[in-house]
């Protein structure tokens, strides 16, 4: 049964945003006789999803659009060709960045099981939540899957299961393939419990290039940098720079999908230069930005 929970996720509305219920997750949960669901939903950047949580796992990505996904203890930024996977019961909410087509595949587990259907050997990844690829081929899937009409109630206030159709067991058979052979992406940003920490996160993740050094974040939440540098080690076990380059990371990938150019993209997030953009996302993921933004496109 899905439910609103109380958790380490704290998404405060943001100015001129508003929260709002998930829709009807009750109608679409996924059972032993249909254990793949999907459902559509178009949600505006003037909104956000209260925190909430599932007994079964869940995979969200944007048709179009850019949505964050807070989830446990880390967020991430989801364009078009990136999705998350959240395992059940992780508390999670969603803020829109920029006016999103969401797309949510629910997937049921049962007996303590956890992923698409996998054995029990290759579960382990699938307890934290991850980022994966998005092929043009699960795209498409979900995006049928999402055109299956969901059980209206039952005169007992009930959905209905029903029995899925030939074509509905299908895609549900080619999402689960779909998921296991996708890559995983190294994307993803650590929270704090530290509410000072929190709140200078929060502010690096909403304008990520007002300050390019620890000092100027710092005198924002009235601490010394070393004292911010001390949290960073202790609460997330990473130094400042190389937390913030995940964010960069997370905010590059955003404005990739939006076709902005290379160059626009270094100017945006405080880069003197392409080249030292380049080499940061280069050392971060193994691969050129070039490359690293066209997968999954």
């Amino acid at each position: 049964m899905p439910k609103r929970a109380p958790s380490t996720v704290s998404t405060p509305a943001a100015p001129g945003r508003r929260t709002i219920p998930p829709l009807d997750p009750q109608r679409y949960g996924p059972s032993m006789g249909r254990p793949v669901r999907a459902k559509a939903r178009v949600i505006t950047a003037d909104l956000q999803v209260e925190p909430h949580s599932h007994a079964w796992g869940q995979l969200a990505f944007s048709a179009t659009g850019v949505a964050r996904i807070t989830a446990g203890r880390s967020t991430f930024i989801v364009p078009p060709s990136r999705a998350v996977w959240i395992p059940p019961h992780v508390v999670h909410a969603v803020t829109v960045l920029e006016d999103a087509d969401m797309r949510t595949v629910y997937v049921h587990q049962q007996g303590g099981e956890v992923g698409p259907q996998v054995p029990a050997a290759q579960q382990a990844v699938w307890r934290e939540c991850r980022v994966l690829e998005v092929t043009a081929l699960m795209r498409e899937l979900v995006l049928e899957l999402a055109r299956v009409p969901a059980p209206g109630r039952d005169a007992s206030g009930q959905f209905p299961e029903g029995k899925p159709g030939e074509r509905e067991r299908c895609l549900a058979a080619l999402i689960l393939d779909e998921m296991r052979q996708a890559k995983p992406v190294p994307l993803g940003v650590a929270l704090p419990a530290d509410k000072r920490l929190r709140a200078l996160c929060e502010a690096v993740l909403n304008d990520p290039g007002r300050h390019t050094t620890l000092a100027g974040w710092a005198a924002e939440v009235g601490a010394s940098p070393r004292t911010v540098a001390r949290l960073f080690r202790d609460e997330l076990q990473t130094s400042f720079v190389q937390w913030r380059q995940q964010v960069l990371l997370a905010k590059a990938l955003s404005l990739s999908a939006r076709k902005r150019p290379m160059s626009h993209i270094a100017a945006e997030l405080g880069y003197a230069s392409a080249s030292a953009f380049t080499a940061m996302v280069t050392r971060s993921v193994g691969m050129p930005p070039s490359r690293f933004f066209a997968l999954g496109q």
